[in-house]
């Protein structure tokens, strides 16, 4: 990583010259590098996987669990869970079923807080809609105060698998996933899910 050989190198120098103020300067360059190095780490993540099974897209805190009109992909009422990621969460999404990716829009918008029901419709978003068996999944990654930069990987006609790296969303935000509203939600609003192993809800048969 460019931090840490930045940091090395004022280290060697420091060393060289002997100079307080270099490693002052090497130690500062050090904590740059590992906070850079905390805020984009990306684990390999593991958990249920299945069918009917929803695990969830982002790490964060589920603030909102309700039933919403969908009328993009969806197209009719869904079940809506929505996590909110802060700074310190792995800021990296994934998929939370295996199918075929059938919806990509990027939306424009607001910088509002992610947390506020308002944010799901006048906030800057990317839209991913998976199609599995006979049913449509929504995954929503919303832009926040801070966070202005939404990467979306998936193009349509991808293959989505489940757990696998969808996006990411750079200083935290909000991502909402849409489910059938006759699935078996598994947490509740509080819980603090993981992306690619907490299950958030079974689909229905």
């Amino acid at each position: 990583m460019l931090a840490f050989a930045i940091a090395t190198g004022a280290f060697a120098t420091a060393v060289l010259r002997r100079s307080w103020p270099l490693w002052l300067l090497a130690f500062l360059l050090t904590l740059i590098a590992l906070w850079v190095s905390y805020f984009f780490r990306d684990p390999e993540r593991t958990g249920p996987r299945g069918n009917r099974v929803v695990t969830s897209p982002a790490d964060g805190k589920i603030v909102m669990i309700t039933e919403v009109d969908e009328p993009n992909f969806v197209k009719g009422r869904a079940t809506r869970i929505s996590i909110f990621m802060n700074v310190f969460n792995v800021h990296v999404n994934r998929y939370p079923v295996s199918g075929t990716v059938r919806y990509v829009h990027v939306n424009p918008g607001k910088y509002l807080n992610a947390a506020s029901e308002k944010a799901s419709l006048d906030n800057e978003q990317n839209s991913v809609g998976i199609e599995i068996a006979r049913h449509r999944i929504l995954v929503r990654q919303i832009a926040g105060l801070i966070a202005r930069r939404i990467v979306t990987y998936s193009k349509v006609g991808d293959t989505a698998a489940q757990g696998e790296r969808m996006g990411i969303i750079r200083f935290g935000s909000r991502v909402d996933v849409f489910i059938p509203t006759e699935s078996v939600v598994q947490v509740k609003v509080g819980d603090l899910p993981v992306a690619g192993s907490t299950v958030l809800a079974e689909l229905p048969e």
